[in-house]
């Protein structure tokens, strides 16, 4: 098994961000194991002060698991950002500390690899035999967090996860890749959306010319700054609390942070626009986890009245469903700005879904699996875009009208 070494302080002072890297570069490295077994990126302690470079909730080193490409795709990578919530306040980051969410030592040695991760020609044919990487989720923050807190023992080292383990794959192939797609979905997704343009400035021009091609798609990471049904903004109080707690304002786009707050910053709609590498949205207009956790949360809904309809929408009446419908119509008018561009890709389904492009049932061109937009599903639609076979910008009818998705409310 692969084991890399990070080395973040000697005799307990912090090294330069020059030395880090340089001692980065320098330390060896053996073969990676083969398949889908985790690879940890580990850290040393260095006398009885410690400083760690890059770790999980509870200290531990953070992970990920490879399927190596083959062929053609040998020099082509999707690297895939695991999603997975977030951890807002010191008691629920406790809870999270202890799982597989925010400890490497309780993380799955070996998971599936399905959807856009699929090594099935048949399933994803545009990317079966690229470097497929997932970058585990441990610090509850979409990998953005740069922040301990002593009392509880808690690190939010997001970021140096993200710039670790970035650096790390390069350092053994990715760095001379023609082709990389970051992915994600759900708090992933969010993930892809903050940390695009950081995964495009790792890779400058080669000499001669060569430019490696850096995409990146975000599945259910489109979250709003939405209104709920008591008249607040349930996720903008729940974002401003993650934002503050784990140290997150430094690792947000300056183009953002420059004329809008931090918590205004962690949402993608006010992001997207000022992108400079290509990004294809993939978002259920019906965001079933935006339903539950922003507009119709337990505490925007005393009387619970809601309860019924964010687990069944055939149980919403009227009232409910034209207020999902102006969701919907927010989430569209949020991305008109972005559609511009003819390097940005746009699937918005009309679907009651979460996260599409890892699901076998919803990412394939097998005809009745994939939701479709003018007959055309979500997998050939990202690999269109990817491979600029055709521009794809397809924004999906108001439900109930597309009878080809894959409800799960």
């Amino acid at each position: 098994m692969f084991r890399k070494q990070l080395l973040g302080a000697i005799n307990g002072k912090e090294l330069a961000v020059e030395q880090r890297e340089q001692m980065f570069e320098m330390m060896s490295a053996s073969k990676i194991h083969m398949g889908h077994c985790i690879v940890k990126i580990l850290h040393i302690l260095a006398s009885t002060y410690i400083y760690l470079y890059a770790v999980c909730m509870d200290g531990t080193p953070p992970a990920y698991n490879l399927d190596p490409g083959s062929g053609a795709g040998s020099r082509s990578w999707i690297v895939n950002l695991e999603g997975g919530a977030w951890c807002n306040s010191v008691k629920t980051c406790r809870l999270s500390k202890g799982t597989g969410r925010g400890s490497s030592d309780h993380m799955e040695k070996e998971i599936a690899f399905t959807g856009i991760m699929s090594s099935s020609r048949a399933v994803n044919p545009d990317f079966y035999n690229w470097n497929r990487v997932k970058i585990r989720y441990c610090d509850g923050g979409s990998f953005a967090g740069d922040a301990y807190n002593k009392e509880a023992g808690i690190y939010f080292r997001g970021q140096r996860i993200w710039n670790a383990v970035i650096k790390h794959l390069l350092s053994i192939g990715m760095a001379s890749a023609d082709q990389v797609l970051l992915t994600g979905c759900s708090s992933g997704g969010l993930a892809v959306i903050l940390h695009c343009d950081q995964l495009r400035a790792f890779f400058p021009p080669a000499a001669g010319g060569r430019q490696t091609t850096v995409k990146c798609l975000s599945d259910g990471g489109l979250y709003l700054d939405a209104v709920d049904i008591s008249g607040g903004r349930s996720l903008r109080s729940y974002f401003g609390d993650i934002v503050a707690l784990q140290g997150i304002p430094h690792s947000l786009p300056g183009s953002c942070t420059a004329h809008l707050d931090a918590t205004s910053c962690f949402f993608p709609q006010n992001i997207i626009k000022d992108m400079k590498t290509p990004l294809f949205i993939l978002n259920a207009a019906y965001d079933v986890i935006q339903i539950s956790l922003s507009l119709a949360p337990d505490r925007a809904d005393p009387s619970r009245s809601w309860r019924t309809c964010k687990s069944n929408r055939s149980a919403c009446n009227a009232s409910q469903m034209n207020f999902l419908q102006g969701f919907r119509d927010q989430m569209v008018s949020s991305v008109q700005g972005f559609s511009q561009s003819r390097s940005n890709g746009l699937f918005i389904s009309s679907c009651f879904a979460h996260c599409q492009s890892e699901q076998l049932g919803t990412w394939n061109n097998v005809p009745g699996r994939s939701p479709t937009i003018q007959n055309k599903g979500i997998a050939k639609s990202v690999g269109d875009w990817y491979y600029n076979r055709a521009e794809v910008k397809a924004v999906d009818c108001r439900y109930p009208c597309d009878k080809s998705c894959h409800h799960i409310m």
